[in-house]
């Protein structure tokens, strides 16, 4: 649906989907289907505008240089008739004159935190599209003066740390690295910003994932950092957070209602714990570097010392778990992983002593030097340190060593360093250096962390270079990705991820420009809203999932008829199988019967005594489910959970569902990566 509207001079055009789903789908590969877009401008430019079929549109301005009248079949299917948002301005003769258009998304919602929805930061005083624009048009001249000015400033300082094609990776990670995250305001009208984990799994607020992102972050504005970390903190220390190292997340996008990588909240199976806590605490420690204090930690001071308890104890030799770089798969005895729990010890000294701790400073600092002696000696392959302690004739890159010189450390001797970097140069291929002996591909954060760990301004160019020529000769016109083939240039999946903020790692090295530019944050957060509180439901089952009875279903994964979700059809060629429905290992899954192909059909008969108000849906489902009741669609869902889920019946789909017998059928997609579909119906009533 479409409409016209008038901000105080401006012709605004806005357009949005007739059923505002807010918030209600998650997942990676999913695009918002709520909230609307605008495009507008001011009419000082005397602009002609409409809404109309993009066809005829183009066609009328091409032959008469006019737009058509405004079309009134609204609401109706995208795909019928496709419309366009259109304006034409007369610019006269050929001369140079400027026109200025805005566009703006407002998605009303932005995030879903404990199952709070949260409005964007913008929106933190009320403000509403209209003054949005407003506020755009009327600050126009100022704002480019001053993005002029950021943008030469920024460039200068860059290109005098790094060079010119240092400068130019800066700028093209700059606006990914923003734009992959999105700030909401929380009930005090703090600001909490959430990253998106793009094209790996579309988890929200990945530790590991903003662990890379965060020096650019840390270094234009710690204010945003904070903001980060905040909702994992909170999180952390929740009672719902039952082990002792750091969460991997906080759930799918854009729905931060608790961890969903691995096993979740529910055990430790395949989780990041030494990844996470080290990653958190160095964070910690950035920021109290940033701001010359530890106020900001001090809240959280005991999850904060459970943290460097549990590194402690698991840090110097890791057992076999996964690391930021999981697609790798487990490894154990991950020496680089070890140099980033030591580093971390370390950090958590340098927080202790700023916050007044004595005793945890000194005897953290001993353990991480202890540690470091012992990881020089214990790691060493000859020319080079090896990637696992156990496996000689290997390497890696030993990227997280980066915060020993950072945060004035002093952990690891020079030597360490100079060994490494000179035999990166002979390992490097055509387009960067490889993560480590295992692949060809690499990682190309963790190359710039590695190019800066001598601080030699030759063996910085020298692994800049390769990657600053695979960004011009890749063949793939995709996003800025992060983990491509060092020996072809080609992207081997992840793009658009806010990791690539990484790359300003360099500037925090030096202090003064470092301060400079953190220093003019002016937003000072502080006395955020606790974590709200997830309302709790009485549930009554209905239909079960496999959760607590294998039901049976009748099944296919041939296409059927086109009427397969007709009560009366007959679906008694249909194998039988008992729930759930999938391949072993899919995050969530309770497999009853093996689904390995791309689709498959379920059906099933039950009984309503009567029709309550409060019917929900509980079901898992990996990939996108369409579930039917006597033959009507009543609810459509894309991505995947990783975990069972609750969702209400709308009120206007009631009407589906009849007392006594009913038929429900359900339909599901699977594109890549695991595979699951089970569906059950409870009541769920608000515990007050």
């Amino acid at each position: 649906a479409w409409e016209r509207a008038d901000f105080n001079g401006m012709t605004i055009l806005k357009v949005g989907s007739t059923d505002q789903d807010i918030l209600a789908k998650k997942g990676d590969e999913i695009r918002i289907d709520w909230g609307y877009f605008y495009a507008g401008t001011d009419n000082s430019f005397a602009p002609l505008s409409t809404v109309a079929e993009g066809k005829a549109a183009r066609a009328q301005f091409v032959k008469e240089g006019k737009l058509p009248e405004m079309d009134q079949q609204t609401p109706r299917a995208a795909k019928e008739k496709q419309p366009v948002l259109a304006f034409a301005f007369n610019c006269g003769t050929v001369k140079e004159k400027e026109i200025v258009m805005a566009v703006a998304y407002d998605d009303e919602y932005s995030i879903q935190f404990m199952e709070k929805n949260l409005r964007a930061y913008w929106r933190k005083n009320g403000e509403t599209a209209k003054d949005m624009f407003m506020q755009a048009r009327d600050q126009y001249n100022d704002l480019v003066k001053a993005c002029e000015k950021f943008d030469e400033e920024l460039m200068k300082d860059l290109t005098d740390a790094g060079g010119v094609k240092y400068a130019k990776l800066c700028a093209l990670a700059y606006r990914q690295s923003l734009a992959s995250s999105k700030v909401v305001a929380d009930d005090n009208g703090q600001p909490l910003m959430f990253s998106k984990e793009n094209h790996s799994n579309g988890c929200i607020g990945t530790v590991d994932v903003f662990y890379p992102q965060s020096p650019h972050l840390i270094f234009l504005n710690p204010s945003l950092i904070k903001a980060t970390v905040v909702p994992m903190l909170e999180y952390a220390s929740s009672p719902r957070w039952r082990f002792r190292f750091a969460p991997h997340d906080i759930g799918t996008y854009p729905q931060a209602n608790g961890q969903v990588y691995g096993a979740g909240e529910k055990s430790e199976r395949d989780q990041m714990p030494v990844e996470e806590t080290a990653n958190m605490l160095l964070i910690l420690a950035a920021i109290t570097e940033a701001d010359g204090n530890a106020d900001f930690v001090a809240p959280y001071w005991p999850l904060i010392v459970r943290w460097a308890d549990y590194l402690r104890e698991k840090g110097f030799d890791p057992e076999n778990q996964l690391c930021t770089d999981d697609f790798a798969g487990h490894l154990a005895h991950n020496i680089n992983l070890s140099a980033k729990a030591i580093v971390a010890l370390g950090a958590f000294a340098k927080i202790s002593d700023a916050k007044g701790e004595k005793n945890a400073a000194e005897l953290y600092r001993k353990v991480a030097q202890e540690l470091a002696e012992r990881w020089v000696r214990e790691g060493l392959d000859g020319d080079h340190y090896k990637l696992a302690f156990d496996k000689k004739g290997t390497w890696s890159m030993k990227y997280n060593l980066v915060w020993d010189k950072i945060l004035g450390l002093g952990l690891f001797p020079d030597k360490v360093a100079r060994m490494e970097m000179d035999f990166y140069k002979k390992a490097q291929k055509p387009y960067g250096l490889p993560l480590d002996n295992r692949s060809d591909y690499t990682k190309m954060d963790w190359i710039l962390w590695t190019a800066c760990l001598t601080q030699n301004d030759a063996d910085f160019k020298a692994l800049l270079d390769p990657v600053f020529r695979f960004l011009n000769e890749t063949p793939d016109r995709v996003p800025m990705s992060d983990w491509y083939w060092t020996t072809t240039a080609k992207h081997q999946s992840f793009t658009a991820r806010p990791v690539v903020g990484g790359v300003f790692i360099k500037m925090l090295y030096n202090k003064d420009i470092w301060k400079k530019w953190a220093g003019r944050d002016t937003l000072n957060p502080a006395g955020w809203a606790p974590i709200p509180t997830r309302p709790e439901y009485i549930h009554t089952t209905i239909i079960p999932t496999a959760e607590t009875e294998a039901l049976e279903w009748k099944y296919t994964t041939d296409k059927p008829a086109d009427n397969w979700f007709q009560a009366d059809f007959d679906a008694s060629s249909w194998k039988t199988g008992k729930a759930g429905f999938g391949t072993q290992g899919t995050p969530g899954s309770i497999i009853g019967t093996t689904w390995n192909s791309s689709d498959i059909w379920i059906r099933r008969d039950f009984d309503l005594q009567d029709i309550p108000e409060n019917l929900a849906l509980r079901l898992a489902h990996d990939e996108n489910a369409d579930i039917y009741i006597n033959g009507t669609l009543v609810a459509a869902f894309r991505g995947y959970t990783a975990t069972y889920i609750d969702r209400y019946i709308k009120k206007d789909k009631l009407s589906a569902f009849k007392k006594g017998k009913n038929v429900i059928a359900v339909h599901c997609h699977q594109t890549t990566g695991g595979q699951y579909i089970d569906v059950g119906f409870q009541t769920l009533e608000l515990v007050k």
